[in-house]
């Protein structure tokens, strides 16, 4: 048997945790200052946290052996975390978290198009009504 931390739900979980305490704390942090200067800070924190976490487990001498395809896509999706972390701050300065982070969240309406579209992926009948429950959940609560 696996133990929870060999366990994606486990990871997953946790990301959904603390995406949520994201939300909250940078609702208070942008209160002060454009969102623009929000997203820099905040990307800024997570280069060196994510670069902290790489060099305690060895990983930066694997950074030669990384292939060009990899590279492409990995700075492809860096661009989109970036334009999709701009557009995310400047709506919570602009709009309540509680209506902004579920909005957001149709990203995971959106992976599951794209997944099956792009990826070959097949979403199980309880998946696509799951999924369709997450976007109508999304409209609800942006609704009023």
């Amino acid at each position: 048997m696996k133990s929870l931390v060999q366990l994606w739900q486990t990871w997953a979980v946790l990301s959904a945790v603390f995406a949520a305490a994201t939300a909250i704390l940078a609702k208070v942090g942008v209160e002060a200052i454009g969102s623009d200067l929000a997203t820099l800070i905040r990307t800024a924190v997570v280069l060196v946290f994510a670069a902290l976490v790489v060099a305690s487990s060895d990983g930066i001498g694997q950074i030669s052996a990384v292939p060009g395809r990899t590279w492409l896509f990995l700075i492809l999706s860096g661009l989109a975390t970036g334009a999709s972390w701009l557009c995310y701050f400047r709506a919570l300065k602009i709009g309540d978290a509680a209506r902004v982070a579920p909005v957001d969240k149709l990203s995971v309406v959106l992976v599951s198009i794209f997944a099956v579209l792009f990826l070959g992926e097949r979403l199980s009948p309880q998946g696509t009504i799951g999924v369709v429950l997450i976007a109508a959940g999304a409209v609800l609560v942006a609704w009023q």
